[in-house]
């Protein structure tokens, strides 16, 4: 689990092709210290386990299904990613609840000056939609967001300078593709809703012993 407050931008080493999928390679830099075997890291967004490591180099698995789902395969050395350790019990929680399951792939179509800071106008799946609030949560390249906006095919976020300096959001460019995690509870709730218009009698009968009912 982790909240969505990058800790720090690495750098891509190597991207190859592993039994079926990719081995990706970043250099953690200050963020290696402490680093374990098995550890779990947020890389742009996406939860991998740390399979090997090397003073401040990390390696990653990839599997076929995050090739399919992120912008991970799209990688290559010299690349920036956003970088987050897992959250440790007892950590104070400043961002929102982020699994580092990506929801899918957006697009950044329009960046906008609004004195110091800036609206990244962003193109959404269509699946992703429903689960966008405006005034709710977002995880966008493994950055915890606030949806300002919602519009036809999208939404936009406004960063501020802190945002702007510390993550890859800075110097993202149009047309530039972004991983993006929609909100938990939003999923959840999707789900309920969905469940309920499937069989409301089956999911009454199911979540009446969780619920008391």
């Amino acid at each position: 689990m982790f909240t969505g407050l990058v800790e720090g931008v690495g750098t891509v080493r190597a991207s190859r092709p592993e039994a079926g999928g990719r081995r990706l390679e970043v250099d953690l830099a200050g963020l290696a210290e402490g680093t374990r075997l098995g550890d779990s890291i947020c890389v742009s967004g996406v939860c991998l386990t740390v399979i090997q490591r090397t003073d401040t180099l990390a390696g990653f698995d990839l599997s076929p299904e995050s090739l399919a789902r992120t912008t991970l395969g799209l990688l290559t050395p010299g690349s920036a990613v956003n970088l987050e350790r897992s959250l440790r019990l007892g950590d104070r929680l400043g961002g929102h609840f982020l699994s580092g399951h990506v929801d899918g792939v957006g697009h950044l179509i329009a960046r906008s000056q609004e004195g110091e800071f800036v609206v990244l106008h962003l193109e959404a799946p269509a699946a992703l939609l429903p689960l966008l609030v405006e005034k709710g949560s977002v995880g966008v390249e493994g950055v915890s967001l606030t949806v300002s906006r919602l519009r036809e095919g999208g939404f936009e976020v406004a960063l501020i300078p802190e945002t702007l300096r510390r993550t890859t959001l800075g110097v993202a460019h149009v047309g530039q593709p972004l991983n993006l995690e929609s909100d938990l509870l939003a999923k959840h709730v999707a789900r309920l809703a969905w469940c309920a218009a499937q069989d409301p009698t089956g999911l009454r009968a199911a979540l009446s012993p969780l619920l008391g009912l």
